[in-house]
């Protein structure tokens, strides 16, 4: 799949989402402002049929309009044409909030004229008993009106009409249920698109350092077909020591593969021991200083843990620590400058692998412990590699329950510190 591709299928999927949530938005909030409606009807139907009865109760003539009024979303007050009782109205009320089923909680006060002020109590809807005859103060708002009246208040009423709106919750939620799946399955898509780019630039790498060896070996096996080369010893001694060389080399990146395959398949098999650290990071540098030779370099050691004891398979550890030195002197374009120091913290042991080189920017360094993770450099093949150095380094301090990271600056060099527990 092309990036163009891709990037449009990104593009639509984001409009789809986005048109799916602004419909479903719109038509839940429609669907809500219906209830609401609805709500509002039932309870003003309700209270009318209360003040009716009231009405009826003190033989007074029924008003021609409407004694019923909406102060709030939630307030609603009835006029009545004398006093109250707090007991009898609250069982016309629950009586006719039945009627409708309406069973969101609330409470109703009686405005007392000569007080001035609401007289009443709390009604729970779920608890029918819960309506008691006793009057008390209760925080209601009083009306402009001075005469007679009644006020009903609501409390959670959206809670209650969403609860109410059953197959538009149950909608939502399936919408989305949809989205985290089309969001994971583009998620998915991604994720397979990188690592097939992946793969694919650990085939080319892998090509590319296979090919440069077995060229060199094909050359060389050429010219030692030739009679008339055991005439010359010096020259047929050259050519095998190429061949030598070249085999050795494929060799280590036949290995190099095969032991990130074990660590995929968590078949390690670690030999801890017990090791001097310092000891170790001298003999590494010893074997490293043929390549330090060639590039004209030099390594400073600054040795100064006061404990150097680590458990730790050797071999591996050795390998990570030659990692490490071989990166700082094959990405380095100037004459490579080492210092490899060593420190104790706690009862811990650190050891920082500074160099000069090209250094790693602020958004690579984040992916360089990455499997198959090469820095990018164009077309450009200069540095020799699969990606596999510096997650092999990452796995294995891991395996001996220790810690990597990298500090860099581009052009200024980097500084690899590892910490492990000392024993």
């Amino acid at each position: 799949m092309s990036r163009t591709t891709l990037r449009i299928i990104i593009i639509l999927a984001a409009i789809s989402i986005a048109g799916i949530t602004v419909t479903q938005l719109y038509w839940v909030r429609k669907a809500f402002d219906l209830k609401e409606n609805q709500f509002n009807r039932d309870v003003q139907t309700s209270l009318r049929a209360v003040a009716d009865r009231i009405y009826e109760i003190n033989k007074a003539q029924l008003p021609a309009n409407s004694p019923v009024e909406q102060l709030t979303t939630n307030y609603f007050v009835v006029l009545v044409n004398g006093p109250v009782n707090s007991s009898i109205l609250g069982v016309l009320i629950a009586s006719e909030f039945e009627k409708r089923n309406i069973t969101t909680d609330y409470e109703f006060g009686v405005y007392d004229c000569e007080d001035q002020c609401m007289k009443g109590t709390d009604f729970k809807a779920h608890k029918k008993n819960s309506n008691k005859a006793t009057a008390s103060l209760i925080d209601m708002p009083t009306w402009k009106n001075d005469g007679y009246y009644f006020g009903v208040q609501f409390s959670r009423i959206e809670a209650n009409l969403l609860s109410q709106m059953g197959i538009w919750g149950f909608s939502s939620a399936v919408m989305v249920v949809v989205i985290f799946f089309f969001v994971y399955t583009l998620f998915v898509i991604l994720r397979q698109k990188r690592l097939s780019e992946i793969q694919r630039d650990f085939i080319n790498n892998m090509t590319h350092e296979f090919k440069t060896p077995l060229s060199t070996i094909a050359i060389s096996s050429e010219v030692l077909r030739d009679p008339a080369i055991t005439h010359t010893p010096e020259r047929l001694l050259n050519y095998a020591t190429i061949i030598q060389t070249e085999s050795q080399r494929l060799k280590q990146h036949v290995e190099r593969v095969l032991q990130m395959a074990r660590l995929e398949k968590s078949d390690v098999g670690l030999k801890k021991e017990k090791l001097d650290l310092h000891a170790l990071i001298r003999e590494v540098v010893q074997n490293t200083s043929v390549a330090l030779q060639e590039r004209k370099g030099e390594v400073s050691l600054e040795l100064n843990a006061q404990n150097s004891w680590i458990e730790a398979d050797k071999l591996h550890f050795t390998n990570v620590l030659f990692n490490l030195i071989d990166n700082a002197i094959k990405y380095n374009k100037n004459t490579p400058n080492l210092v490899i120091s060593t420190g104790n913290i706690d009862d811990h042991i650190f050891v920082e692998v500074r160099d000069n080189g090209i250094g790693i920017s602020s958004e690579n360094q984040k992916k360089i412990f990455h499997q198959f993770y090469r820095v990018p450099t164009g077309n450009l093949h200069d540095v020799k590699g699969f990606g596999l150095g510096l997650n092999y380094v990452k796995v294995m301090t891991e395996l001996h329950k220790g810690k990597v990271s990298v500090t860099s600056k581009l052009g200024e060099g980097s500084i690899f510190k590892i910490i492990l527990p000392s024993v």
